[in-house]
C-alpha cells in the first residue's frame, strides 16, 4: 500500500491523460440508474476454463511467497468469481500499484482475453520508480505479462481503449485515491464509456462505517477508508447500477481507529515496529466488494 499511496499523490495529470472526451450526445443518452438495495449475492460459478486458468495463475511460480501469503486476506479467486470474470474477456485493471492482482489477471486472460492496465503518474513523487518497478516485473516474466497492454498517454506503447469495447473494469482499493485527487467522478464516467452495455465494474475498497465521521490524518489526505454509500453514489451518478455486494473480504477485527489510517495495517505497517504484532494480528483491512453493471439498454 505504501507504493500505491506514493504513486497516486499526483494521479491527476496521468488520469486526465487517460480520460476520453464524452460528447454532449453521450451525456444526454447516459442513463443514471437510481440507487438499489442490492442483497448480498453469492459468488457465481466459474466456467471450467476460467477456474483452471485462475487456479494456475494463483499457484504460479511468478508470484512471490509474500504475495501468495496475502491470498488469505484478498481471496483473489473468490473476488474475481463474484465479479463474473471469464478468461476470454476484455478487462481493464485501473491503477494496479505493484501489480498484486495483475499477477492473477494477466495469465488468466493471456490466451483468450485481453488485460489492459493503467498506471500511476510517472511524474509524481516516486512515480517513475514505481512505474519502473511495474515494467520490470512485466519484463522479468514475459510468458506471463507479454500481452498486457498499458493505457495512458504518458506510456510510449499506449493502447487507447475504445468506447464500448470492454467486458469488465476492476479497481482494487483505489477509490479513496481518486477522491483525494478530485478525479473520481470523471473516472467513473470514463469506465462507463469504456464498457459495453451489460459490462461489469468491480470495486474493492477499504470500508468505513456508515454515519460515522471520517477524520483526516495529520497530512490532511484522509485515512484511506470510504463508506459503501459514497462509492455507490459515485457509480450511480455515472449511470451504473449496483447488482451485488460480497462480504468475502470483510474483516471484523479492523477497528479503523489508527493514527496512520488504513496504512497502519499489513502489508504497509506504517508505524514500523510500534504495535506491529497488534496490527499483524488484525490482518488486512475490512473491505467492501461491490459489483455494478452498465445497463444494457
Amino acid at each position: 500500500m505504501t507504493t500505491r499511496r506514493t504513486l497516486t499523490i499526483g494521479l491527476t495529470a496521468a488520469l486526465a491523460a487517460l480520460t476520453l472526451t464524452i460528447d454532449a450526445a453521450d451525456a444526454r443518452t447516459r442513463k443514471k440508474a437510481p440507487p438499489v438495495d442490492a442483497a448480498i449475492t453469492a459468488t457465481q460459478a466459474l466456467d471450467p476454463a476460467t477456474a483452471a486458468a485462475l487456479d494456475a495463475a494463483i499457484a504460479g511460480a511468478h508470484r512471490s511467497d509474500a504475495n501468495k501469503a496475502r491470498d488469505q486476506f484478498r481471496h483473489p479467486k473468490e473476488t474475481l468469481a463474484f465479479f463474473g470474470l471469464k478468461s476470454d474477456m476484455q478487462v481493464l485493471e485501473v491503477n494496479p500499484g505493484a501489480g498484486w492482482f495483475t499477477e492473477v489477471l494477466a495469465p488468466t486472460l493471456r490466451e483468450k482475453g485481453q488485460l489492459y492496465v493503467t498506471g500511476g503518474n510517472p511524474n509524481a513523487v516516486g512515480g517513475r520508480q514505481g512505474l519502473s518497478n511495474l515494467l520490470g516485473k512485466f519484463a522479468k516474466d514475459p510468458g506471463v505479462y507479454d500481452k498486457v497492454k498499458f493505457s495512458g498517454a504518458w506510456q510510449a506503447q499506449e493502447q487507447r481503449i475504445q468506447p464500448g469495447s470492454l467486458d469488465m473494469v476492476v479497481t482494487f482499493r483505489n477509490i479513496h485515491n481518486f477522491v483525494y485527487g478530485k478525479v473520481a467522478e470523471q473516472q467513473f464516467k470514463d469506465w462507463y464509456t469504456f464498457l459495453k452495455p451489460g459490462g461489469v465494474l468491480g470495486v474493492e475498497e477499504h470500508r468505513w462505517p456508515e454515519g460515522k465521521p471520517n477524520p483526516l490524518n495529520a497530512d490532511g489526505r484522509g485515512n484511506g477508508y470510504m463508506t459503501e454509500s459514497e462509492v455507490i453514489a459515485l457509480a450511480n451518478a455515472a449511470g451504473f447500477q449496483l447488482v451485488g455486494k460480497s462480504e468475502i473480504n470483510a474483516n471484523p477485527k479492523d477497528t479503523k481507529d489508527y493514527a496512520n489510517g488504513v496504512w497502519a495495517l499489513p502489508p504497509t505497517l506504517a508505524g514500523g515496529e510500534t504495535d506491529k504484532a497488534k496490527y499483524q494480528a488484525i490482518g488486512e483491512s475490512d473491505r467492501m466488494v461491490l459489483k455494478f453493471v452498465k445497463p444494457a439498454t
